[in-house]
Order: C-alpha cells, then structure tokens, then sequence
C-alpha cells in the first residue's frame, strides 16, 4: 500500500473511530439495537475510513497543488475582473463536489437537492471572489467580517424561520475536506507573492468569508422560495438478515454515487486541464500527480457518500430517536462528548492546525489548537442538544454569539483573527454532517419537535464556538506578551504583538 494512503487511512480510522466507540457503548448498554444496523454501521464505518483517506490524499496531491497554483498566478494579474471572476468559477465548481454539502442536501427536507447545491456554490464563489480582492486590496479582514455578518444577522429576521437554521448550516458544510485545501491553498499562493509584514496573517481568512457567503445566499433563497408542505423522510437503515443482504445493499447503490460524483468532479478536472493549457505550470511528473490525485477524490469519494449514505447516517437517526425516547436529557452528555471527540476527527481541522503552527513558527500550537476547538466544538453540541429539548430559537444563541466574537475581533491580533474565523468554517466537517446532524433529525423526530427550526442547527453552532475559543487564545497570548514586557529591562528587544514574533521568527 501506499505509505501516504496509508497515514491517511490512519488519520480516518483515528477520527472515526471514538465515534463508533461511543454508538458502539450506547447501542450496548442505553439503547439496545438489532445486529442488523450494527452491522451496517460498522461496515458503513469501514467504507467512510477508507473512502475519507482516499479523499483526503486526493485533495492533498490534486486540489492543493491546484488552489496554491491559481493563487499565484491570478496574483500576478492587475484585472480585478479577471482575478474575481477566476475565482468566482473555482469557488463555485470546488463547492458543487463537497461532499458535506451533498449529504446536508439529502437531509434538507423542503428545497429540492440541486437547488440549494447551486445556491450555495454562487455564495461560495462569489465571497472567495471577496476574500481573494481583500488579500490584494489588504483591507482588514475584521472590517469585512463585521459588515457582513451584520448584513447576515439583519436579514435572518426578514426569512421564514424554516430557512434560518439551514442557511447558517450551510454556512458549516461547505468548508470541508474538498474545499479548505483547495482555498488555504490558494490563500497561501496569493500571499507568497507578497513580502510585506502583513502577508502571514493574511494567507488566513479566505475560508471565513467563503462560510458566509452560502449563509447569505440561502437567506436571500429564502425570501423568494415557497417551501410548500415538503415532509421529511428520514434515511431508512435497509433491513438485513445475511452477510449477502448487507453486501447487496451497499452494492446496489455505488453506482448511483459513482455517477453524481462523476459530474462533480468532471468540472474541476477541466478547470485544471484549461488552467495548464494556459499558464504551462505544472511539469510532466506534476500533472501525473494531480491526475492520480483526482483518481484517488473520486474512489474515496464515492465510498465516503456510499457508507455515510447506507450505513453511518440512517443509524444515526435511529440512535438519536431511540435515545430521545429511553433518556432524553442524556443527549446533552453524549452531545458533549461525542463533540469533543469529533472535531479532533476532522481532517480539515487538521490541515488548519499545521498551516497555523507552520505559519506562525510553532508560536500557536497544533495541540493548543486542537484542545481550544475540542472545549469549544463539545460547548456547542451541547447547546444543540439543548436546542432539541427546550424548543430554543437559533437567534437567540447565533447572535449574541457572533456579537461577541465580532466585538473580540477588534481587540485580537490580526493573525488570530483570520485563524478563529477560518476554525469555524473548518470545524464542521464531515463527521458532523454525517453523524451528529442524523443524530438530532433522529432525536427531534422522537420528540414531534419542527425539524427545520429546531434539529437543524447544530453544524451552525460547532462553526460559532471556534470563533471565541480561538480568540480567548489570542487575548490570552496578548496577556502573556504584556507580561513579558512589564518583566523585562526597558532597552530588551521585545515583540509588540504575535505578528512581530512570526517576523522575526523568519528573519
């Protein structure tokens, strides 16, 4: 095998595997389950930790290498136009192949799949277009956040409220495992040609401003769509009685997977091959690469959607309506520790984790990184699942929330500003798409609460959390440097601010 499939397939098995653990104890010991969707759940499991390796080494040799590349060369360009509208169709095409956003769209009851697909990828592309101008333009990211999350917040009251909690998730699901290499990447490319101070800290933030744009997007979908009396109807676990039942039923749905992510993935590829044609960027043992690359994202992603879709989701929805109905107020604890455990699954967390200790030479670690999103990600299913049993409007927990981490923002170092923001786009990746959000469409059903209003939501939330956790960590580095001065002779060289170290650091 592979020696880098095989680290990646032990990057998946050691992110999926706490959560089949904690289904394994529940089904065992709270709410017992027959064999049968066990059995689909583990090989579901099996398919998700193979197919997410594969993915994520596909990502890794293709769209890195893809993004990084037309970040440095648009850079180059001095028409905005040409710039913008580049990244617009990146950004569009990148979002229509994320996975995560496949599966919230099988799970969105009242607009059609293709609908809010194509939605969200004009959101995607049009504010990676935004994110991309800033890094040129160097206008403060903090600026820009502000004013469109007030935007975001004042429109959220003018949409039906069935819409709200799906447009903040959307927000969630689209920087995932597909799209956060391809625009950190592209980020990293855009700022290499810069020399100035500021061009470290503003490599970050693209992924911030991209989650807002579906946000947006759907909200204004929202004001125009009748949704109807669109009913739900929840993945069914396929009834198995022999090994044979559980093959035939993974079986006959690979190829319907393989085509949808055929004419996903058939799009980028031709954005590649055109995007050579023109700049003659890559060498001959490149393009191999990037085309074993894109070999390796279409394997992995048809076993990703196939186990998430057959095996992994319809029992999370069964999990989650029987736990509701045996002890329902134990869905905060298991929210809690499920959330701390997923988001150390998340492979883009991750790729963020080392660019952040890569980019700030080990000043903010990947372990620090790693326990401020676990406390925060494990805070907000929490929040989520309380959500569930109480009825609470999302407002009422989204906008103070963003409130607070906008108000942070002015008085935080500029690079953990780009860092906090991008963790919440990151955050909510696939294992929360494909387990936690079947878990509380499950849990809500249980209960005859509103599905859209209240079982949506919670990737919502595991992308706000980070957004404070990270800047606590940015207050807390302030305080430690304000100390060091306050200790040290008058004439010592001391840094003013992170920013400063990372400059130095390189030097």
């Amino acid at each position: 095998m592979n020696p880098k499939l095989k680290a990646k397939i032990q990057e998946s098995l050691s992110s999926v595997l706490p959560v089949t653990g904690i289904v394994l104890l529940l089904a065992t010991f709270f709410v017992p389950l027959e064999v049968g969707p066990v059995v689909l759940f583990l090989v579901g499991a099996v398919m998700l930790i193979v197919g997410m390796g594969m993915f994520q080494l596909g990502a890794e040799m293709a769209m890195s290498p893809l993004g990084e590349g037309i970040g440095v060369q648009i850079s180059k360009s001095k028409k905005l136009a040409l710039i913008g509208g580049v990244s617009i169709l990146m950004g569009a095409l990148i979002t229509i192949a994320e996975p995560d956003l496949q599966v919230l769209s099988n799970q969105v009851p009242s607009i059609p799949n293709r609908t809010l697909i194509l939605t969200v990828a004009v959101g995607v592309g049009i504010f990676l277009a935004l994110a991309v101008l800033r890094i040129i333009l160097k206008i403060e990211l903090s600026y820009l956040l502000m004013v469109f999350y007030v935007i975001v917040i004042v429109l959220s009251f003018f949409v039906p409220k069935d819409f709200l909690s799906v447009a903040f998730d959307s927000g969630g699901v689209t920087t995932g495992p597909i799209t956060v290499p391809f625009i950190m990447a592209m980020g990293v490319g855009l700022s290499s040609v810069r020399a100035d101070k500021d061009a470290s800290s503003d490599s970050f933030g693209l992924v911030a401003l991209s989650s807002i744009g579906p946000v947006l997007a759907v909200l204004v979908l929202g004001c125009f769509y009748n949704t109807g009396d669109a009913a739900y109807q929840a993945g069914q676990v396929a009834a198995v009685v022999t090994t044979r039942d559980v093959v035939r039923a993974f079986a006959v749905e690979i190829p319907h997977y393989a085509k949808e992510v055929f004419v996903s993935i058939i799009p980028i590829a031709a954005m590649f091959f055109v995007f050579q044609m023109i700049s003659k960027r890559y060498q001959k043992r490149q393009k191999q690469r990037i085309a074993v690359g894109f070999g390796y994202t279409y394997i992995g992603l048809v076993l990703f959607l196939c186990g998430v879709n057959v095996g992994f989701a319809p029992v999370g929805t069964l999990l989650g309506h029987d736990l509701a109905g045996a002890q329902k107020w134990l869905l905060v604890p298991v929210g809690m520790l499920i959330g701390y455990y997923i988001v150390k699954a998340e492979p883009a967390i991750q790729i963020l984790n080392r660019q952040v200790q890569s980019v700030t030479n080990g000043v903010v670690s990947a372990t620090s990184m790693n326990r401020a999103l676990s406390i925060g990600v494990s805070a907000s299913v929490g929040l989520s699942m309380l959500r569930l049993l109480t009825g609470l409007p999302i407002q009422w927990i989204v906008v103070p929330g963003y409130f607070l981490a906008l108000a942070m923002a002015r008085f935080v170092p500029k690079i953990f500003v780009g860092i906090a923001f991008d963790s919440g786009g990151v955050a909510s990746g696939p294992m929360t798409s494909t387990f936690l959000l079947p878990l509380c469409i499950g849990a809500c059903e249980m209960l005859g609460g509103n599905l859209m209003t209240d079982a949506f939501g919670v990737i919502a939330l595991v992308a706000l959390t980070p957004l404070i956790a990270i800047q606590i960590m940015g207050v807390r580095y302030q305080l430690k440097l304000a100390k060091l001065k306050k200790n040290t002779k008058p004439d010592s060289m001391i840094p003013e601010d992170i920013d400063d170290i990372i400059e130095i650091e390189e030097e």
